[in-house]
């Protein structure tokens, strides 16, 4: 029968149960590229052990950061971009998981809820989660383990102690990552943490250097005059006028060691030693468009 202009157009349900034939087709096609990259992966496995790397973690800093910041940067829509974030961050850690197992071990000393979101976000729950109070037990565990993860608060909570002493000697483990790897002001799980492992050989990102760093003559004006250089968490140590330093330092000008160091001495402070103790991605902020 020819349509005229007063036949009745088609019912909301139909086109509702068109938009929905469309999101169970896409939904359909997610899981199957979701199936489809477990086997690459299971390849990539193969390829690993076939030339003797399947060793420690699978842990990638630089490839992880490179690929968040692409992730929240191209995306638009009204998805909310925390929860592409968390999404990418839950398929990424545990693919990373399924190649080689491991644990993350929490420090819960500054807040327990604000680090088991932290970790939560960035890890998933297929990850076992293991929780310590206090940064040494986190350290003391990532050094016995195989492969694990630690989270450590990226500041000096009250009465904090310099725990990232244990990472001086060379076989002990290394700071690799700085979490969020994209930071914004409303992020849902921006609680500032650095990811401490065994050191990576590869796939280490090495944007920013930190540095185990202790002084004599520690006092406002030295931590003045190397503030526009590098980025500090400072405990006292060895008496009224000393400190040990966690001093994060961006390997470009005017940054470097040699030049924080030079600042120290020029305020009249006195170092005693300096131990590279790891690097991660530099801090990038995201800037939403449009």
């Amino acid at each position: 029968m020819e349509k005229t202009d007063d036949m009745p157009a088609a019912s909301p349900a139909d086109s509702l149960s068109g938009l929905r034939a469309e999101i169970d087709r896409i939904d359909a096609h997610m899981h199957a590229l979701l199936i489809e990259r477990g086997e690459i992966i299971d390849r990539l496995v193969e390829v690993k052990r076939s030339r003797g790397a399947e060793s420690g973690s699978a842990f990638r800093p630089a490839r992880e950061a490179s690929m968040m910041r692409m992730i929240v940067d191209r995306h638009r829509g009204i998805l909310p971009v925390d929860t592409v974030e968390g999404i990418w961050r839950v398929i990424i850690s545990t693919f990373t998981y399924v190649q080689a197992p491991y644990a993350v071990h929490a420090d819960l000393s500054s807040g327990e809820a604000p680090m088991r979101d932290t970790t939560r976000f960035h890890f998933g729950f297929t990850v076992p989660l293991a929780t310590h109070m206090g940064a040494a037990g986190v350290v003391a565990s990532v050094a016995s383990s195989k492969g694990d993860l630690g989270l450590v608060p990226a500041f000096s909570p009250p009465g904090g102690h310099a725990w990232w002493t244990a990472l001086e000697g060379e076989s002990a483990p290394k700071i690799i990552a700085r979490l969020p790897f994209v930071e914004r002001a409303d992020h849902p799980a921006g609680l500032p943490v650095f990811c401490i492992a065994h050191p990576v050989t590869e796939g280490a990102a090495a944007e920013v250097e930190t540095w185990s760093v202790r002084v004599a003559g520690w006092n406002a004006h030295a931590a003045r005059a190397i503030a526009p250089l590098a980025d500090v968490i400072a405990v006292p140590d060895r008496g009224l006028d000393g400190a040990a330093l966690l001093v994060s330092i961006p390997l470009q000008p005017p940054g470097g060691l040699e030049a924080v160091l030079g600042a120290l001495r020029a305020s009249g402070a006195s170092v005693r030693s300096a131990a590279l103790v790891g690097s991660h991605a530099s801090r990038y902020t995201h800037s939403p468009q449009g």
